[in-house]
């Protein structure tokens, strides 16, 4: 994963996590990257600074990094219970429930489920909006 500064027409500075470069300019495209601020689509890379430090800085860097990361997966986790208790669970008709739902052939409400790749692919090209939860390690066991 790489992370990019970005900042929106409003000069809203914000990250985003993407898979590649590609991946950013893909998203962008499709209008997934918005700014969490206002909501802008106008997104563009910031410019950035390469991270160099002594060895001792960077053991201080490694464990602030540490410490937010597990508060912002805390908070992740959070937000995907709630969103889940929210909603229905649907299983692997995910992709066949959230048609139905956009097209106004069942009653709108939240579900949440399984979906291949191909099965988003197709929901985003007919304009369903969805949003992928994260698995955490726990929902496993």
């Amino acid at each position: 994963m790489i992370r990019f500064s970005l900042i929106c027409e409003r000069e809203h500075d914000f990250e985003g996590w993407f898979r590649s470069n590609d991946d950013f300019d893909k998203q962008k495209k499709r209008g997934f990257v918005e700014c969490p601020v206002c909501g802008s689509h106008r997104v563009e890379k910031a410019l950035m600074a390469p991270a160099v430090s002594t060895s001792r800085k960077q053991e201080k860097i490694g464990l602030a990094m540490g410490d937010q990361q597990r508060q912002a997966m805390a908070q992740l986790k959070a937000l995907a219970d709630k969103m889940r208790e929210n909603s229905d669970y649907v299983g692997d008709k995910f992709a066949e429930e959230a048609r139905k739902i956009h097209f106004g052939e069942a009653d709108p409400r939240g579900i949440y489920g399984e979906a291949t790749l191909d099965e988003a692919k197709s929901l985003a090209e007919d304009g369903v909006e969805f949003l992928p939860i994260p698995a955490f390690p726990d929902d496993r066991n």
